[in-house]
């Protein structure tokens, strides 16, 4: 989900600079919802590495494979961009068509504790150095301003419009403002402490605090939370479009290091990011005023601190 968001602010740019641009998407199934939000993305194509590997041997995934590598062989593209710089990635650059003169363009080189796969520059025609410590979103817009000839200068615009509240509401959806905790994150040390979470709720009642999850584990430790808070409720389980609507609409949004939080951010709703155990250079929200980054790799922060900035973004 964060690799999708963090390439958002990249179709913003292009379309800037040149306006007439066509631009296309290739991006796993689960988070067409999200790109599809982007009005100024063209054709969305579904990818389904997840689904696919678990089935690899069955005629029908097989038959999907085609389907998907048919679709995106139809069109000739001038610029193929590849910002994750995987070899999955990088397959799929290879695979794309290019028109006469066309350039596919990729990363020379990693951030930082990224996951880059150097053997994906083999399917580039030309690579783009950055600075290992390149913050995410920047990471996707200075390759394609490379590319495109266009200098980086603009504060990052995720092209996600602001949109009145769903008529009718979803039933997990509140009638009065609403603040959310993005409690949950695959990695423990990236959590921030639940006795933590129940002291701030106590100082934000009796605002309701909604407590999304993903997993049985964090299915868990949201009920943990919402039996010492009169004031919480654990939502059911959301499907990634009620997840983004969730983000979209929140009053507050308090979040670990996690792609929800990030989504939170990109709408630019009032939003606190706290980092505990990764790097804050690398995603934190730079985009507006109404977002707060708190804490850093080792140094969490306290509940002080994001009581503070809670009640900063509220008004109070």
């Amino acid at each position: 989900m964060g690799d999708v968001l963090h390439n958002l602010p990249m179709v913003a740019d292009i379309a800037r600079h040149h306006p007439d641009a066509s631009i296309d998407w290739v991006v796993e199934e689960g988070y067409t919802s999200l790109v599809r939000l982007n009005g100024r993305v063209g054709a969305i194509i579904p990818f389904a590495l997840r689904r696919w590997r678990k089935s690899l041997g069955k005629r029908e995934t097989r038959a999907e494979i085609a389907a998907f590598f048919k679709t995106l062989r139809e069109r000739r593209y001038d610029y193929v961009f590849d910002t994750q710089g995987l070899l999955k990635t990088g397959i799929i650059m290879g695979a794309a068509r290019l028109a006469p003169g066309g350039q596919k363009v990729g990363l020379a080189n990693g951030s930082e504790g990224s996951g880059y796969e150097g053997v994906s520059r083999l399917f580039h025609s030309k690579s783009i150095p950055l600075d290992p410590r390149t913050h995410a979103v920047a990471r996707g817009r200075l390759v394609a301003g490379a590319a495109l000839g266009y200098a980086v200068d603009t504060p990052a615009d995720f092209g996600l419009p602001d949109a009145p509240r769903p008529v009718p509401p979803p039933d997990w959806m509140p009638a009065e403002p609403y603040a959310v905790y993005f409690h949950g994150t695959a990695r423990d040390a990236k959590k921030w402490p639940a006795q933590n979470w129940i002291a701030l709720g106590a100082q934000l009642a009796p605002m309701p605090i909604l407590l999304p999850w993903g997993s049985a584990a964090e299915k868990a430790e949201a009920e943990l939370l919402a039996a010492a808070l009169p004031n919480a409720r654990v939502l059911p389980k959301l499907a990634m479009a009620d997840a983004v609507t969730l983000a979209r609409h929140a009053a507050l949004a308090v979040g670990v290091d996690t792609g929800l939080t990030h989504i939170a951010a990109a709408f630019a709703r009032p939003t606190v990011e706290l980092y505990c155990d990764s790097p804050r250079w690398k995603t934190e929200g730079n985009w507006s005023p109404k977002i707060i980054n708190l804490g850093d790799r080792g140094a969490p922060p306290d509940v002080a601190a994001v009581l503070a900035a809670a009640k900063s973004l509220l008004g109070q």
